[in-house]
């Protein structure tokens, strides 16, 4: 994931789950919060506790979900900051399986 779309700062994670639009599926829930920071690109953050299983595992689901975000990047709206979290049976869910649920959220969101 490029820089400019890491979203790292804690406040900002705060923000976006708290004040932004949620939509949640088997797998992950999507919390999308557009600012008002006109001209910055949107930027996403993702968050797999110790609940989703050991760090391999979790570290699997994290680079899954980096590059499927990376690839919908261009779809989210500009200034806006997408926080991905995964659930438990994200584990177990295939590459596809998540790309769908990333694709149903989104688009629920987006509504």
């Amino acid at each position: 994931m490029p820089r400019e779309h890491r979203l790292v700062a804690g406040e900002d994670f705060r923000k976006a789950t708290r004040q932004g639009r949620r939509a949640g599926t088997r797998t992950l829930v999507a919390h999308l919060w557009v600012t008002d920071g006109g001209g910055s690109p949107a930027r996403v953050g993702f968050v797999v506790s110790k609940a989703v299983g050991p760090a391999v595992i979790r570290n699997r689901v994290k680079r899954r979900l980096r590059h499927l975000a990376r690839e919908r990047l261009k779809s989210l709206p500009g200034s806006a900051v997408l926080v991905v979290r995964a659930l438990p049976s994200a584990a177990d869910a295939s590459y596809d399986d998540l790309g769908r649920d990333l694709d149903a959220a989104l688009e629920r969101i987006g509504r």
